[in-house]
C-alpha cells in the first residue's frame, strides 16, 4: 500500500480514466489501554437493483457503492506540481462466482522528464469485504510491471494470474492497496482510539495501524467539510510510514469520504491530495438499518 502511493511523490498527477456481517474483528485500543475531467460509467440502475435484491440478506451496509468516484487535486512540495487523481467504485463484478465491488485508484502524471502511470484495481467481496483480486499496473521511473493477484481467503493462499507463482496469505481476510482505503471507511473512527489491522496481504506490511487523532473543519475545492483526522502507519514505510507523518481526513458523516490526504516526504517536502469533485454511488444496503431487514 505504501509503496504504490509513494510512487506518486514528485509527480504532477492527472486522472486519465476511471474507471458487517462477516467482517473480521478489528483490535481497538484507547489511550487508557495504551493505545482533467475523468470519465467513469456508472452501472445501470437495473444492475444495481438486481445485485441488491439477490444479496439483500448478506450484504453489509457500507458507505460506498457502484458509481462513486472522487476526483482529487494533487500538489507536491518543492516541485510545485499539481494535477488530479481518482478513487472510485466502477461497479459490481463476479469473481469465481462471488459478487464483488470493483474498486479503482487511477493516476497519471509527469514532473520534469519523469512520468508515471498507475492503474490499480481491486475486487472486494461484497459479503465479507475481503479482497478477491488485485490488479496492479505500474509504469514509473524505475518500475514497469503488471501483476495480477488472485486471493483465496478461505485457503489463505494467493496465486499470480500473470505467472506461475503462488504463496501463503498471512490472513483469511486479505486487503490490498486499494481495498484497504475503502475498508477504513467502514470503521467507527472514534477520536482517541487506535485500530490495529493485520489484514494486508503481504506479511511485511502488517499490522496496519490507524490512529484517530481529532475532528477538524477543512476547506477543499469540493467545499467545506467536517472531518475526522486519522494517522495511518504501515510497517513497510513509504507515504504512510511513521516518518511521513501522514494524515487522512474522512468526512464526519455516514459516507466517510476521503476529503484530504497529507504527508511529508524526504527531499520533496509535502504531498497533498484535496477532494475536487464528488459523484456518490448507489448503496447496496441502507446504513440506517441492518442489512437484510
Amino acid at each position: 500500500m505504501a509503496g504504490v502511493l509513494a510512487a506518486m511523490a514528485g509527480l504532477s498527477v492527472v486522472a486519465d480514466r476511471a474507471l458487517a456481517n462477516n467482517a473480521p474483528e478489528v483490535r481497538v485500543e484507547s489511550p487508557a489501554n495504551n493505545a482533467a475531467e475523468m470519465r467513469m460509467e456508472a452501472p445501470a440502475r437495473a444492475e444495481v437493483a438486481a445485485a441488491s435484491s439477490e444479496t439483500a440478506a448478506v450484504v453489509p451496509a457500507v458507505p460506498f457503492g457502484p458509481g462513486e468516484h472522487l476526483v482529487y487535486r494533487v500538489s507536491v512540495g518543492v516541485l510545485g506540481g499539481s494535477g488530479r487523481a481518482l478513487l472510485g467504485v466502477a461497479g459490481i463484478d463476479t469473481i469465481r462466482g462471488r459478487p464483488a465491488y470493483h474498486l479503482g485508484f487511477w493516476v497519471k502524471g509527469r514532473a520534469l522528464v519523469a512520468s508515471v502511470e498507475n492503474n490499480l484495481q481491486s475486487w472486494m467481496d461484497i459479503e465479507t469485504l475481503a479482497s478477491l483480486r488485485f490488479d496492479q499496473m505500474q509504469d514509473e521511473i524505475r518500475t514497469k510491471r503488471h501483476r495480477i493477484f488472485d486471493f483465496y481467503p478461505e485457503e489463505r493462499r494467493w496465486k499470480r494470474v500473470d505467472s506461475n507463482s503462488s504463496g501463503e496469505l498471512p490472513t483469511d481476510h486479505p486487503l490490498d492497496d486499494v481495498s484497504f482505503l475503502f475498508y477504513a471507511r467502514t470503521l467507527p473512527l472514534e477520536v482517541g482510539q487506535t485500530y490495529t489491522l493485520p489484514y494486508y496481504f503481504k506479511a511485511s506490511g502488517n499490522p496496519v495501524t490507524l490512529k484517530v487523532l481529532r475532528r477538524e473543519r477543512v476547506r477543499v475545492p469540493a467545499g467545506t467539510f467536517e472531518t475526522i483526522v486519522v494517522q495511518p502507519i504501515i510497517r513497510a514505510g513509504g507515504l504512510f510510514g511513521e516518518g511521513g507523518r501522514a494524515e487522512v481526513y474522512f468526512s464526519d458523516d455516514d459516507r466517510r469520504l476521503i476529503v484530504q490526504m497529507r504527508s511529508r516526504l524526504p527531499v520533496l517536502g509535502h504531498l497533498n491530495l484535496e477532494l475536487e469533485k464528488i459523484s456518490l454511488g448507489t448503496l447496496l444496503a441502507d446504513r440506517g438499518r441492518p442489512s437484510g431487514s
